[in-house]
This record gives structure tokens, C-alpha cells and sequence, in this order.
């Protein structure tokens, strides 16, 4: 027996770029007189900030930060640890975090202590998708969720499974399936 991996769409590229513009224009609405500094999560949300960034019509900054907590595995770990800090003063910006999902809540409920600590003049959350279903950390609602999905494992539009997949337009569920090898 071996593993055969095969994935199952979950949200077309058409339907990520309609909500990514709709985020867009209510982010552009609420920061109408805001310079913003969008922080982007790596690797995962790189996708989603590129296209972000191009529809909000807003003066901003873009900077990112990259925190371990899944590796290469499907279920994510509670520890989480910085591989790279922003390289932007935070100090009485309008910070706007990217992520590509919020799933138990460590990483954003890590992150948020830390961006708090850096004294924004505002901090707001930007999810493409959220899993409350998987929730174990206790997190104030991010502000702009893209889509809320159910507790499956996804790929596509930055999401990966040991660094594949990132490029896929949508997102789908990665599903393993034992396959008997003659």
C-alpha cells in the first residue's frame, strides 16, 4: 500500500479574486484617510497580499514576517517561534496583518502579543480563511475574513503541503487515499 494524494476544490480562482476585491474596497473604505502598512505572513499569505495590495486604494507599506508552527506536517503544533521579523518601525503605524488562515489561533493570538507590543497606532487582521471549527487559542475576531471553511486540510493560493502546491490559482483540500501498489 502507498499514499496517493489528490486534490478536491474548494474555492475556484474566481470566487478567491471577487472576495479579494471585496476586502479591498471595505479596507480601502475603513482606512479612507490612513496610510496602512500591510504585514504579510510568509510563505503562505504572499499570494493573497500581492492581490490585496493591488486593490486597495490607500497609501501603504508592505512588509512581512515569517513564524514556524505546521512544517511539513497536516496538523499544526502549539509552539510557534519567529524566523523573521518585520523589518518596518511598527511605532504608530496603521498595521493591517495578513494571514492565509487562522485555523487553532496560536500563531495569529503569538503574533498579535508581539505586534501589540510594538505600540501600532492601530492593529487589524486580514484573514483569506478562517476554520473556527479548529479554534483552541482565545483570539478577538479578526476584521476581515475572506472565507470561512471546515476543518480540512488545504493547498493552493499560497497554502502548501511540504512546500508544493503554493501556486495552484484555488484552494482545495489535499486528501490522502491508500492506494494498492501491484
Amino acid at each position: 500500500m502507498s499514499k496517493m494524494e489528490r486534490i478536491e476544490p474548494l474555492l475556484t480562482a474566481a470566487q478567491i479574486r471577487n472576495r479579494v476585491t471585496e476586502l479591498a474596497a471595505q479596507i480601502t473604505k475603513d482606512y479612507q484617510d490612513k496610510e496602512i502598512l500591510l504585514l504579510g505572513t510568509l510563505k503562505g499569505a504572499y499570494v493573497f497580499i500581492a492581490d490585496l495590495s493591488r486593490e486597495i486604494d490607500r497609501p501603504m507599506e508592505i512588509d512581512f514576517l515569517k513564524v514556524s508552527s505546521y512544517g511539513d506536517s497536516t496538523s499544526p503544533i502549539s509552539q510557534v517561534a519567529f524566523d523573521q521579523r518585520p523589518s518596518t518601525e511598527l511605532s504608530d503605524k496603521h498595521v493591517l496583518l495578513v494571514e492565509d488562515i487562522v485555523d487553532t489561533g496560536h500563531t495569529l493570538a503569538y503574533l498579535r502579543r508581539f505586534l501589540e507590543s510594538q505600540n501600532p497606532a492601530s492593529l487589524k487582521v486580514c484573514a483569506l480563511l478562517d476554520k473556527p471549527s479548529r479554534r483552541e487559542a482565545k483570539l478577538p475576531e479578526s476584521e476581515y475574513i475572506g472565507f470561512q471553511i471546515p476543518d480540512k486540510f488545504v493547498v493552493g493560493y499560497g497554502l502548501d503541503y511540504g512546500q508544493r502546491y503554493r501556486n495552484m490559482p484555488y484552494v482545495g483540500e489535499l486528501i490522502f487515499e491508500e492506494v494498492n501498489k501491484w
